[in-house]
């Protein structure tokens, strides 16, 4: 499994401490769904939901999706998930407050770092 993320928290926790591969993404939450959108054309699975959790995209500026590591036959349902899931994104970019969790305090982000973090261990890890 590969794991593609913008979280520092995640990249210590799966690439340090557990020896996972790990993608470090240089960019926003979207920038993490483009780049799984991109290894889904190229043939890799999605393991994880693209927006699970109940925080919504604009309240949070981590996102953590694993991903198959080998590659196969392209899944198009996937590709069609990952696309709504840009979609909702955009969506929610546009509403009131846009970009909340962008614009939060450092305390904040930390915490949405945590929250990230636990989503992704949680089914990760179980």
């Amino acid at each position: 499994m590969i794991i593609v993320t913008n979280n520092n928290k995640t990249l210590d926790y799966y690439k340090e401490k557990r020896g996972y591969e790990v993608i470090m993404i240089d960019g926003t939450y979207r920038d993490v769904l483009v780049k799984v959108r991109d290894m889904l054309h190229v043939g890799h699975q999605l393991l994880t939901h693209p927006l699970m959790g109940s925080i919504k995209p604009n309240e949070t500026p981590y996102r953590s999706i694993a991903v198959s590591k080998r590659t196969g036959k392209v899944d198009y349902d996937n590709i069609i998930l990952m696309e709504e899931a840009i979609m909702t994104f955009d969506k929610f970019a546009l509403v009131e407050r846009p970009n909340r969790g962008v614009n939060a305090t450092q305390a904040m982000k930390d915490d949405y770092a945590e929250i990230d973090l636990s989503l992704i261990s949680s089914a990760i890890d179980n």
